[in-house]
């Protein structure tokens, strides 16, 4: 209990950095004064933080490993415990303990690693070579018995205990990680040029516009985002017409960013410019519920982020009903939230299996299938976790992206697999969960997919994607076994 306490708290704080980042970075940029960022004595104390988080981290992996069986000082002290117990008020103790001490040891000692194994004809020889040497050996072997299965009670609570360290450790090491990128993008925010400066006001005057600080920041990606204190000589200008003069200047398409202001009015306010990107996706989903059920356990997303990066993630839940949509919806809406915050989709699906497996979930478990787009280069990055095939359709040809991996709280440490494709305009992804596979007949359903989507023929996703489900309902006499949810996206230049 505590270790789920302490991952939660981590992953709130985690999300409260961000937030608080947002706070401090709009607090800073108001100051028309600048300071050396990269000597700034904030950034150091909180790279320290980080540092010191990742110590922490380090040494919940240093703790020992799980064991499957019990130490050899282990069988000792249980061996000791029945001596001073059980065969100590027997009036043959002395005789088997003082006068044939080895023996007794050695019978004892081999009975518990039988019993530890579990087998059930060593455990009757090991019976009958005890009945040589013990008078009460029923007594004996149900002390022991009740002994052994006490000690496995407790090797199974330990190794869930070190399991969810484990857990927690993953928890703080990227908990450093994002406090050392925070640094990063507070910090390291520098005023532009004097020439830059006075290019810039020389041409937002001619539109009306006013300037007051200008900032730029380098990302690790090689763009710059600006940032501007802006504001008009009267009336309302769009902040389009500021990205189009910055535009001139920087040689690349540059468009205020969604989360700030969309007018610049009389008052200065700060406004975040960054480069436009060369793609758009448009997305479409269709759904169908497992017959006899009201509520889909599948789930799904999709949203653009402020990195450049549009995000798909498809989930599917245990089964069918309200318990596997709340399981899947929250999965998705985890992934969602950390990707958001920052972080890449594989780090952020880490961190959901973590949490899943620190709670007690009765078994239940959910897939996990995320293509994230980068919509400056085109190229799709799949992430899977007991998902199904996705599948990219490109003019006569269609591509299958396949996974062997277990789905999100099956495991300790999720086996994910990772793959990267490079699409084109005109390009469609289309996403399905395990009911819409397993309603084509076993024969090579992927093969049978690929035919179905290259006959399908639809210029927009969700048409597409109807088509597709359409099509596979007529090989299950439009019957659903299962839920059935097709995810497709369409890749098209701005």
């Amino acid at each position: 209990m505590q270790e789920w306490i302490i991952a939660m708290l981590v992953i709130s704080v985690l999300l409260i950095l961000r937030d608080m980042a947002k706070t401090i970075f709009s607090e800073m940029k108001k100051s028309a004064a600048t300071l050396a960022y990269d000597q700034h004595p904030q950034k150091e104390k909180m790279q320290r933080y980080a540092d010191s988080f990742q110590k922490l981290a380090d040494s919940f992996y240093g703790l020992p490993y799980r064991k499957d069986y019990l130490s050899s000082s282990e069988v000792d002290a249980m061996v000791t415990e029945v001596q001073e117990g059980l065969c100590r008020r027997c009036h043959l103790h002395q005789t088997c303990w003082i006068q044939h001490s080895v023996q007794s040891y050695q019978s004892v000692y081999h009975l518990i690693r039988v019993l530890e194994e579990n087998d059930e004809e060593e455990f009757r020889k090991a019976k009958a070579d005890l009945m040589e040497v013990c008078i009460s050996q029923g007594k004996l072997v149900q002390e022991l018995q009740r002994m052994v299965e006490r000690e496995r009670q407790n090797l199974i609570w330990n190794n869930k205990l070190l399991e969810n360290r484990v857990a927690v450790a993953e928890q703080l090491s990227e908990m450093a990680q994002l406090m050392k990128s925070l640094s990063r993008d507070l910090f390291d925010v520098a005023e532009v040029d004097v020439q830059f400066r006075e290019e810039f006001a020389r041409r937002l005057k001619k539109k009306h516009i006013l300037v007051r600080n200008v900032w730029s920041l380098d990302l690790p990606d090689g763009k710059v985002r600006y940032y501007a204190e802006l504001k008009t000589k009267g009336g309302c200008i769009s902040s389009g017409e500021a990205a189009a003069v910055l535009s001139g200047m920087c040689g690349s398409r540059m468009v205020a960013r969604a989360e700030g202001k969309t007018l610049i009015n009389r008052d200065f306010a700060i406004m975040g410019f960054a480069e436009e990107v060369n793609f758009k996706m448009l997305y479409g989903a269709v759904k169908i519920t497992k017959e006899k059920e009201t509520i889909s356990g599948d789930n799904y997303t999709c949203a653009t982020e402020e990195n450049g990066q549009f995000f798909m993630c498809l989930s599917d839940g245990m089964g069918s009903g309200i318990e596997a949509c709340r399981e899947s919806e929250s999965i998705v809406d985890t992934l969602e939230q950390l990707v958001e915050a920052g972080f890449s989709g594989e780090t952020a699906a880490k961190m959901v299996n973590s949490v899943l497996n620190l709670k007690s979930r009765n078994g239940r478990f959910s897939t996990v299938d995320i293509s994230m787009v980068d919509l400056y280069s085109g190229v799709c990055h799949f992430l899977k976790a007991g998902a199904a095939t996705t599948f990219i359709k490109r003019d006569h040809w269609v591509e299958a992206i396949s996974s062997t991996s277990l789905a999100l709280g099956l495991v300790q440490q999720a086996d994910f697999e990772s793959s990267a494709k490079k699409l084109y305009e005109g390009d469609f992804l289309i996403m399905v969960t395990d009911g819409v596979l397993d309603a084509l007949p076993p024969e090579e359903p992927e093969e049978l997919m690929k035919e179905i989507i290259l006959q399908t023929r639809a210029s927009a996703a969700q048409e597409l994607g109807r088509g597709i489900l359409e099509r596979v309902l007529t090989y299950s006499e439009y019957r659903a076994t299962d839920d059935m949810t097709v995810l497709t996206a369409g890749l098209w230049r701005k």
